[in-house]
């Protein structure tokens, strides 16, 4: 597999990047706004609201590929400091306490902190970084 999806890595990064900010984007949009519409309404008291407002500009940030690093940092430290202050109470392990979400946007946002903006992004826009072509068949 890595013969054939490893010539497309630099994209396939980048739908990883784009989706996890979309997905982080829909998240604080859904405590500062209520859309889309929760099964159980979150009361938005002043931690929710700076978590609401880091998810939402992190996330656009993440997705549209504009200082990158930073925002993933930021965005993988609030996934932490949210599964230990919420999740962890509940149970020991993320699949007990319901924090798989939590863990998992962690680390995907590390990585992409460590990895940067890569293609399709703002920032390679910027810098002149031509997007690397796929090698053929």
């Amino acid at each position: 597999m890595e013969r054939i999806l490893g010539r497309y890595s630099s994209y396939i990064y980048a739908i990883l990047r784009i989706v996890a900010g979309f997905l982080f984007v829909v998240h604080g949009t859904q405590k500062l706004f209520g859309v889309p519409a929760a099964k159980q309404a979150m009361p938005l008291d002043g931690l929710m609201t700076v978590a609401g407002a880091i998810e939402l500009v992190a996330g656009v940030m993440i997705m549209i590929g504009f200082f990158t690093s930073i925002a993933a940092f930021i965005a993988s430290g609030l996934m932490a400091v949210a599964y230990f202050m919420v999740h962890q109470p509940m149970g020991a392990l993320p699949i007990q306490n319901m924090g798989e979400i939590a863990v998992i946007l962690c680390f995907v946002f590390l990585y992409i902190a460590a990895r940067g903006s890569g293609v399709w992004s703002v920032d390679s826009m910027m810098h002149g970084t031509p997007p690397h072509a796929a090698e053929p068949l």
